[in-house]
């Protein structure tokens, strides 16, 4: 097993208002080539909720249902190298991010980066944002609870409260 890991390109639509990251995609996503590929992770089922979606709908109606409601999906690292699925198993000397300032060239509506746990955060923080215009740098933040099954210390429950917190007021303003 290769421990160079290589992320998926963003889900984007049109003019995406949220940005969701993650840090990097775990070995089952990979191996699936889908965001949040782990029958366990949360994600799937806090979004389709969200967006009042059936949760067995497959994986392409569940981006477009993404993008339809102003959210782009991406990860902070292009690369890294990792053994296993878990963020503490990153050779940080290995990491190598994102062109984000050409992703909010082209989606200038983008207002919000709300990040899936704190890897994303700290490395965004940490490796991304310094190398922002003083725009990009505006975009309001926030963290939200890791949707991984490995963030076992938050009940499904809570980690979509939070989620519905944040996210729940940003998508009605979009339906109406």
């Amino acid at each position: 097993m290769s421990t160079r890991k290589v992320a998926f390109p963003p889900i984007v639509g049109g003019r995406p208002r949220t940005l969701i990251l993650g840090s990097m995609p775990g070995e089952a996503s990979l191996r699936r080539g889908q965001y949040y590929g782990h029958p366990r992770n949360a994600f799937w089922p806090i979004m389709t909720a969200l967006l009042g979606i059936d949760p067995a709908t497959d994986y392409a109606e569940r981006t477009t249902a993404l993008v339809a409601a102003g959210i782009a999906l991406w990860d902070v690292m292009a690369e890294c190298e990792r053994i296993g699925s878990l963020d503490t198993a990153i050779r940080p000397a290995s990491i190598r991010v994102n062109d984000f300032q050409a992703l909010f060239d082209a989606c200038p509506d983008i207002d919000l980066v709300a990040f899936n746990g704190g890897t994303a955060e700290r490395e965004y923080h940490r490796r991304v944002r310094p190398g922002l215009s003083p725009t990009a740098r505006a975009i309001a933040t926030c963290r939200l609870p890791s949707t991984s099954p490995a963030h076992a210390g938050m009940s499904s429950g809570d980690k979509a409260r939070a989620w519905h917190a944040v996210l729940a007021g940003r998508l009605a303003q979009i339906a109406s």
